[in-house]
Parts: C-alpha cells; structure tokens; sequence
C-alpha cells in the first residue's frame, strides 16, 4: 500500500473486514448500492481487435494472431451476446429487487469492454453511494471467475481514488445456489425428453445416449490456486492426484462435479445415463497445460470406446463408493449427446460458438443426435438466487442456502485463494479478502 493510500484508509470512516467471521461470513451491512461486474464483448466489428487487445493485454500478441481469434466474433457480425444478456439481467435484477421492497440502484461494470469499472465506480461515488455488493457473473472458484473481479475492484479503486472512499464488497461465489442449479435441472429434463423423441422417431428408441457437462478450461497452475489452500490440499490427498491429472483434484473441477451430480438428482428420469465433465474455450500458448479433456475430443473418444469406458468417476474414489454412471453399457451404441453448459451463466460466445456450433458439428460428423441445454440467463430462479445472496449481506434473509457437499462459500475469500502471480513478479490488489489490503485501515 502506497504512503497516500495508508493515510487514506488511517482516515475513512469504515472498514470493509469489519463483521467477517472465522469462516469468511461477513456479517450484514447497509449497502446503497449494487454493481453488476462481468467480462464484456465487441458490440460491432469495429469493436472486436480492441476487444481482443483488452483481454489479452500484456501478452504481446499481434494483431495477425488476434484477426484469427476474431473469427467467432466477425461470424456472428462483431457482437458478442454477452452485453444483451448482461443488459437484460440487470433489468431482471432491478426488477426482482423492486418486488422485493429493496431499493437500490444497479450498476454494470466490465472488465474487457465498456461500461469499464473506473467510469462505472465513478459514477457510483458521484451519485452518492458510499457501500457497494459486487455481483459477478460468474459462479465458480477460480483465478478469472472470482480473484480477478477482485482485482479489478481493487485496481480500479486505487486508480480512481476512491480507495478509503468507496467501499466494494463482493457476494459469494453462488455456483452451488438452488436458484443456479435448478435451470439447468429443469433444462436437461427438457432436453432429454426432445432428444429421445428425435430417435423414437428415426428408429433409434435403443440408443445410447451420454450426458457432458462442459465448462470453460482454465490453466492447470489456476487449477491448483483456485480455492482456500486447506480445501484444495484436503481435495488433492483425498484423490491422490495433483491438479490437472483428474477431475476432483482441485476446488474447480471438484465444485463443477458437485453440481453435475446435484442437477442429475433433479432429474430422475436421467438414472442411468453415463455423464462426465468436459471442458471447452482453452486459449494460450499451446505448450501451457489447461484442464482435459476437451470437449470434442470427449465426443469422439466416447464413439471409439465402448460404453461405459467414459463415464464419469470422482477420481481418487474406488469403483462402488459412489453412484455408477456406466449402468448403459448393454444399451446398443451410441446415438446421441446432451451438453449441460453448467460453468456459464449465460449464452455468451464461448456457448454458442464452441458448443452450439463446433461441439454440435463433431456430434453430427459421427451421427450424433445433439441438445444443447439453456444456461441461467434471465430464469426467474437464477434472478431470484442472486437477489436471495444480497438478502443475505443485507440482513434481510436467514441461514445460507446452498445445496450439494460443499456448504455455502464464504462471503470473504480466504488467504492466497485463487492466487495469481503477474508476469513481473507482483500479485494485484485485491478487495473481499482476508489478506486484501484495498481501503483496509492500517491496524
């Protein structure tokens, strides 16, 4: 912390660790307002290299090599999904929080787009609000689903001076919420129900048919940082393996499989279907090991091997200690695949062209019928989550609701969780953590 930030925050009338507990629960506090914070997208093709150049800022890359990661973006004439659907959650939010008699105003921030964060948190402190919750959306614990929001937030407040002026707090990560999983419950009902209709009608009633739940790959070293460091060591001696050799290694991989197997106890009539988590959207130098398998080649893995030789096991788990997802293995072969988008909150780029278009061409080059389940989005469930978690902060709702084995995350992340260290040695500012000292008052 700089000498003027120290002195900033000796002097501010809050601070932002007051009322958390041993666990990470923050107690309540009266915020005024709330900041929607996302990724961002080009919204023309004009848009689309400065896009690119603001995601990939710091690594050099040409703008040659930049023209050819455009190209999911110019197919779909330069716009990114993503600013829609964030428009349409903030007026979903707004909304829920009016019916609820909560009023505060919503703002929208992102990282790699306009409205940036600096604009956004100036505005916020000019219009005279002083306590703001941070929703994000993204529901997992990872480097760029949580820490770096984080970062952002404390970056920008430093940069803008608002640092000891502003305070930023963050909700907790809301991926294993009742108002997250059961969209895509109530997706997968759906869509099993149209693709066993689609092969009754060809004549292929008996095939078999095998459930990806596909999130976005992240590094294997993010893998290994994401997540308190008691739960990711008590994941890797529980496994036997380091992160990036199995899923269930790590607090990523490990919370996508919790609530791959809670959606699933929502749909019965998915008994006995073989499953398995797959990952997508790997970008980077290729020599730098992300998270396997991907997603395609999961596809055409599966119709080489025979059935039940993929279904998904928590590794480090002996066969029998927990439900077997290989009870199809007489089922005849292969006939069609249902892809359960549950590391994304909504039908942004890396949905719809890595999966509704690369992932659905692989299926039908090997004569797979393919569904796509919706993401949350605008489910009035998913809404109704996320204004539950700010009751919670506000002190307006009782208990934590959470579903699966995890519990409810913590509201303020614990030390060196999903740590990051920058290309020149140094670790980001960061707030909503023990260990962050953005608008902290020197003790």
């Amino acid at each position: 912390m700089t000498d003027t930030a120290k002195h900033a925050a000796g002097n501010q009338p809050f601070d932002p660790l007051a009322g958390v507990d041993e666990n990470g629960t923050m107690a309540a506090k009266d915020y005024d307002s709330i900041l929607l914070a996302s990724f961002g997208g080009p919204e023309g093709q004009d848009d689309v290299i400065p896009f690119l150049r603001n995601v990939t800022a710091g690594r050099g890359i040409p703008d040659e090599r930049l023209e050819e990661v455009a190209t999911h973006y110019r197919a779909n004439g330069g716009i990114s999904p993503i600013n829609e659907q964030n428009r349409a959650l903030l007026d979903a939010l707004q909304t829920e929080l009016a019916a609820r008699g909560i009023d505060l105003p919503v703002y929208w921030a992102n990282r790699n787009w306009a409205p940036y964060f600096p604009e956004t948190l100036k505005q916020i402190y000019a219009d005279g609000h002083r306590k703001m919750l941070t929703v994000a959306t993204s529901a997992y614990s990872c480097y760029s689903s949580c820490r770096q929001y984080r970062e952002d937030l404390g970056m920008t407040l430093r940069s803008t001076g608002l640092e000891g002026k502003l305070e930023a707090d963050k909700i907790r990560q809301y991926f294993n919420h009742p108002g997250f999983v059961a969209p895509f419950a109530e997706g997968l009902s759906a869509a099993l129900a149209e693709i066993q209709a689609e092969l009754a009608a060809a004549g292929r009633a008996d095939g078999r048919l095998h459930i990806f739940f596909a999130t976005h790959s992240i590094p294997t070293s993010d893998a290994e940082a994401a997540g308190p460091r008691p739960v990711a060591a008590e994941l890797q001696e529980k496994t036997g393996l380091a992160p990036g050799e199995g899923n269930g290694a790590d607090v990523y991989s490990a919370q996508h499989l919790d609530v791959a197997e809670e959606i699933l106890r929502r749909v019965p009539e998915a008994a006995g279907i073989e499953w398995s988590l797959v990952y997508q959207s790997r970008s980077g130098a290729p020599h730098v090991p992300w998270l396997e398998p991907d997603i395609n080649d999961a596809i055409e893995q599966l119709v080489a091997a025979p059935a039940g030789a993929n279904a998904n096991q928590r590794e480090g788990e002996r066969e029998g200690e927990r439900e077997n997802h290989g009870e199809g293995a007489d089922a005849g072969p292969l006939a069609g695949v249902l892809v359960v988008p549950l590391g994304f909150v909504s039908d942004h780029m890396e949905v719809v062209w890595d999966l509704d278009t690369e992932a659905k061409e692989t299926a039908e080059d090997l004569g797979l019928a393919f569904r796509r389940t919706p993401t949350p989005g605008t489910h009035p469930a998913f809404v109704s989550g996320l204004v539950d978690i700010v009751e919670e902060r506000l002190g307006r709702r009782e208990g934590r609701a959470a579903v699966g084995c995890f519990g409810a995350w913590n509201d303020v992340c614990a030390p060196n969780c999903c740590v990051k260290v920058m290309r020149d040695g140094t670790v980001r500012p960061t707030v909503a953590a023990f260990d962050s000292e953005v608008g902290v008052p020197t003790r």
